[in-house]
């Protein structure tokens, strides 16, 4: 008979796995020895909003709030591309399915950022994920570094929440477990904070690449969509489909301006802050 394992940090004698939160299941969804089982909790109550939320959807970005997704993304037409797909369409203004450095940098600057990170966005988009997307062609490298919007599925990475699926559909029940897990508040937001602890615990081993995207990407999102400091379930859900890209431009065109994000003046206001605070 194999030896009983020594008993976890923190784990008396006699504890039930009820009392770690299994006994609303007819199953365990947490280890007593594993404890970020406990930390992290899925979404169980999932399919009570969503149907089948374990299904990915192939064209819709839907939610416990939004169990039906983005009215955009059921126009006609948008119904033939993946939520992936739909996500970066934003920067392929004319529709001919690539994404040229200048169509990445257009695309940036129209939702508010600043030219020079609008040319790092131009860098870490088209250098690192052309090629990916461009094997859906041809082998051979585009020398132009367009991506290619029919084959953006190719240029998935690792490290990531799971939201999508290797095909670019989106998976409901990763994304309700993205807020279960890391929404520690139940405010059905994220803070940078969370956010950050989030990107740690999707890293998965040797995948340099993976975290160096996922930090790109959601600290992108924070900066474009934070509001007193967090990021808003529906705005998120809305980054994931893109409809959230088409309702920042249209407000910055129509002079009134994007309410949300992080710029140079909330920079300064928080130095303000930080400043007041050590002189108290």
């Amino acid at each position: 008979m194999p030896p009983s394992p020594p008993p976890s940090a923190g784990l008396s004698p006699g504890t039930t796995t009820a009392a770690h939160g299994n006994d609303a299941l007819p199953f365990d969804h947490t280890a007593p020895r594993c404890p970020p089982t406990a930390q992290r909790r899925q979404a169980a109550d999932a399919d009570t909003h969503i149907p089948k939320p374990a299904v990915a959807r192939a064209n819709l970005a839907v939610s416990a709030a939004a169990p039906e997704g983005s009215p955009e993304s059921r126009a006609e037409g948008m119904r033939d591309y993946t939520v992936l797909q739909q996500h970066v369409m934003f920067w392929d203004r004319d529709g001919d399915g690539q994404i040229y450095p200048w169509d990445t940098f257009v695309g940036f600057r129209d939702l508010g950022f600043s030219v020079l990170f609008s040319l790092l966005a131009v860098v870490i988009v088209n250098v690192n994920f052309s090629y990916p997307t461009r094997l859906a062609v041809s082998w051979w490298p585009d020398v132009w570094f367009r991506v290619y919007v029919g084959g953006i599925h190719k240029a998935k990475h690792g490290s990531d929440s799971g939201t999508y699926d290797k095909e670019g559909r989106f998976v409901p029940q990763m994304f309700e477990d993205l807020f279960s897990k890391w929404d520690v508040h139940g405010a059905g937001s994220l803070s940078a904070g969370e956010l950050w602890h989030m990107i740690k615990g999707n890293r998965l081993a040797a995948d340099p690449f993976g975290w160096g995207a996922a930090i790109f990407e959601f600290g992108t999102t924070w900066l474009l969509l934070q509001k007193d400091g967090r990021v808003s379930k529906e705005d998120l859900r809305q980054t994931y489909d893109g409809t959230i890209f088409w309702k920042i431009k249209e407000a910055r065109e129509q002079g009134k301006g994007w309410d949300k994000g992080f710029g140079l003046r909330d920079l300064f206001e928080l130095g303000q802050r930080e400043l007041k605070a050590r002189v108290a």
